[in-house]
């Protein structure tokens, strides 16, 4: 029985013989030219179907195996990091490109954030978000780490994730006004987590160390007031 093939970024469906695959697609943004890549390759490779994802991925599913190598040649890039141990996805929402509700820019930050942080390998897995107003399209209260725009700048969330025991995320600061240091306070907090070496989401350490310890971590001036 085939099992999932982290080298090749491919996770096995349910008949235990077929594959899925889905190329990265920084901030869910993708080009008509990138749609019709993935429409040629989907056929080419006999896809049993395309899905788009919660993570605002393109999944080609029903791949067999000995086509995997051959799909990532055609998409021109290396394995997507759906799977493993590493920063799954970063999920970002219109922000104030395009939606009349945006407060901040949340496409450039959050492509920002991909770009550090996409496939990080990291102690267990780990998901992202960046949403431009506190409505939250990008479900930031479901994430390890989130960014939520507000007027004032943005608010820094931790400890979010679904799954089994699914939680809420926690607001660590609110309206911090500068973007950098907004996108500081994430390294700063990534880090503090690949540090601790530990086999859980952010929520369980969030829950053992407190968010005081957490401001602490993350180093802003708030954290006194």
């Amino acid at each position: 029985m085939k099992q999932d093939r982290l080298d090749k970024g491919a996770v096995v469906q349910r008949d235990r013989e077929t594959y899925g695959v889905a190329p990265h697609i920084p901030a869910g943004i993708v080009t008509p030219e990138q749609l019709r890549k993935i429409a040629d390759v989907a056929e080419k490779f006999a896809a049993g179907q395309v899905k788009i994802t919660s993570a605002q991925r393109i999944a080609l599913l029903g791949i067999r195996e000995q086509d995997l190598e051959a799909i990532w040649t055609e998409f021109g890039q290396t394995p997507g990091h759906v799977l493993g141990f590493c920063v799954r996805s970063v999920k970002v929402c219109p922000g104030t490109d395009w939606c009349k509700r945006g407060q901040q820019d949340s496409v450039r930050v959050g492509l920002q954030v991909d770009a550090r942080y996409h496939g990080k390998e990291l102690p267990w897995k780990f998901k992202l978000g960046v949403s431009g107003c506190v409505n939250d399209c990008a479900e930031t209260c479901l994430k390890d780490i989130g960014l939520v725009g507000t007027a004032q700048g943005w608010h820094v969330m931790v400890g979010g994730n679904g799954g089994g025991q699914p939680r809420l995320a926690k607001r660590l600061f609110e309206h911090v006004p500068s973007e950098a240091e907004a996108l500081l306070m994430v390294d700063r907090l990534v880090e503090w987590f690949k540090g601790q070496g530990r086999k859980c989401r952010m929520g369980k350490l969030v829950d053992e160390v407190g968010l005081d310890e957490l401001r602490r971590v993350a180093g802003d001036s708030q954290a006194d007031d």
